[in-house]
């Protein structure tokens, strides 16, 4: 079973928010180190900040309103833990502790990933899907049940009936649907709001890319300040990051789906 939520629903613009302040911090720089975190909600979008880079504030607050409309800005920024940005001096090394799994991806979740996008592209507002084996259940919201029914007769539409969604209803932060974006290759960091140098980021990237291409499962650990993993220099699965996150456009686009896409 899995479920796959689109990128209007409060988390992700959540996501998609925090990505695009990491995208403001590339701008400005070819490493930036910033992480950030994004609670979305009730007329008010909350950010935090730590970076080396500072970011202009009125392109922050023109990223939330084109992401997720006229909402209070509360923006704090502070400067990187001078021990982080050590770690980074004269050399790139993993930027944090963690483990990390990439699966290759079910037919279940690619054909659940291909209703999301057909939905979303007609319907682009806040909405969550769910395939468990033959059962399909669509909560669309600004969408007429009957017309999604004559799509598709035998899911569960609406269970509670037409709804209009958005964070007037619901609240959304940073990195709370990694399954969505991850499927069975979550385990323990969030992969939105920071940059290339997090683990978080790039080894669970480098892992995903892995799984896809060998067609099996990878597990990998590493600790902050290493130098290589997986048998690679650190640098270099970064790079492979970088590419990868230059392909699909930037951090922001790459909150929109995660890596199942």
């Amino acid at each position: 079973m899995f479920e796959k939520v689109n990128p209007s629903h409060p988390d992700k613009q959540a996501d998609r928010i925090a990505g695009a302040l990491v995208d403001l911090a590339y701008a400005n720089a070819t490493d930036p180190r910033i992480a950030v975190e994004v609670l979305i909600g009730h007329g008010v979008c909350h950010i935090i900040a730590e970076t080396s880079t500072s970011l202009d504030l009125a392109k922050v607050k023109q990223a939330v309103k084109r992401i997720a409309g006229n909402l209070r800005v509360d923006y704090k920024e502070f400067a990187q833990d001078k021990h982080l940005s050590d770690n980074q001096e004269g050399k790139i090394r993993c930027g944090d502790n963690g483990i990390f799994k990439g699966v290759p991806l079910t037919d279940e979740q690619r054909t659940l990933s291909e209703i999301a996008r057909s939905i979303y592209a007609e319907y682009p507002t806040d909405g969550k899907y769910i395939l468990d084996d033959t059962r399909l259940i669509i909560c669309q919201s600004n969408a007429p049940s009957d017309k999604l029914y004559k799509k598709y007769p035998d899911a569960l539409v609406n269970p509670l009936g037409d709804w209009t969604g958005g964070t007037d209803v619901d609240t959304g932060a940073t990195n709370r649907k990694l399954g969505s974006d991850m499927a069975d290759s979550v385990t323990g960091g969030g992969l939105h709001g920071k940059d290339l140098s997090k683990a978080d980021v790039s080894v669970n990237i480098y892992a995903w890319l892995k799984a896809q291409a060998q067609k099996t499962p990878v597990e990998l650990s590493c600790a902050i300040g290493d130098e290589y993993v997986d048998g690679r220099p650190y640098a270099e699965i970064v790079s492979i990051a970088r590419e990868y996150i230059a392909r699909i456009g930037g951090f922001e686009k790459f909150a929109e789906w995660g890596l199942v896409r």
